[in-house]
């Protein structure tokens, strides 16, 4: 009776911390989600909507600027993901080096994008790439290209220009995870490592790799989710343009919802898109990544 009144007590004081954290997800997430869902199944302008099940769902597969816009999403998920993951292990990796000096000003400068706002990040890309800015002018001056060109007038280099920016803003931030996992790594592993002739790179292959596995399936599902969210660099840099080639879905709902003639119906459903897509990509990296011995 003592050991069960000891364990009851253990298990209410449990609940006394997890209930605060248990409430506020139910009412800032649980419920908003339901009621996303439940506007999805309806239709038409404003506030004058009525049940239409689902139509939202079957007009999505009709919309050619939804498929443009889900296009571009991913194209920004599949080229800015992996070369972030890559370079900001590699980044890690040498910035975790003992014999290297001044590494904590080299972690600063790298990190210090992902400490700038979005907005102000898109303002310094706007004035790189601009017809009379810096990139244009240093390509003319020699001899590259004989007149400016409009990177932010065409769809592909606009497109270019926002994985460029989204990596040069979020690499650091990358970064920071493999430092963190890198100094759980014990080093008399290296060393060991070392005495039995392994190399640097047989090193880095065999025992970094291997045990930055959680850090790198924790930051690629982050980073995926984040870009299947992208709307800051689509809004700020190039408004989506020219015409809807570098808008992303996000961008597509905020303008169904609250720039266009607001049909809020059709962009929860395109929302509900996008948290299945996020759920289905990170469930599928839970289970390739979690394959224990």
């Amino acid at each position: 009776m003592k050991k069960a009144s000891v364990k009851m007590r253990q298990n209410m004081t449990g609940w006394v911390f997890v209930t605060p954290a248990v409430v506020l997800l139910i009412v800032l997430s649980i419920i908003p989600l339901v009621k996303a869902f439940l506007l999805s199944l309806q239709t038409g302008r404003g506030s004058n909507l009525t049940w239409a099940g689902l139509s939202n769902y079957v007009r999505m597969l009709q919309d050619p600027t939804f498929k443009q816009t889900i296009i571009t999403t991913f194209e920004y998920m599949v080229f800015s993901v992996p070369i972030m993951i890559i370079l900001g292990i590699i980044l890690a990796v040498l910035l975790n080096d003992q014999m290297l000096k001044l590494k904590g000003i080299y972690r600063t400068c790298i990190f210090l994008p992902a400490a700038v706002s979005l907005v102000a990040s898109a303002v310094i890309f706007r004035s790189l790439f601009a017809m009379d800015g810096f990139v244009n002018t240093v390509l003319v001056g020699m001899g590259i290209l004989d007149t400016p060109y409009n990177f932010l007038g065409h769809p592909t280099s606009a497109r270019i220009i926002i994985i460029i920016m989204r990596i040069w803003r979020w690499l650091g931030y990358q970064m920071i995870f493999f430092l963190a996992g890198l100094q759980n790594i014990d080093a008399s592993m290296y060393e060991a490592a070392k005495i039995d002739g392994a190399n640097k790179w047989q090193s880095f292959w065999r025992i970094t790799l291997p045990m930055l596995k959680p850090m790198i399936l924790f930051t690629t599902v982050m980073a995926i989710n984040s870009a299947l969210q992208v709307y800051d660099e689509s809004v700020n840099l190039t408004n989506g343009g020219p015409g809807f080639s570098s808008m992303s879905l996000a961008h597509y709902v905020y303008n169904t919802s609250f720039v266009n003639v607001p049909n809020f119906g059709y962009s929860c459903a395109m929302g509900m898109l996008i948290l299945l897509m996020a759920a289905i990509i990170t469930f599928v990296q839970m289970k390739v990544g979690d394959k224990r011995e």
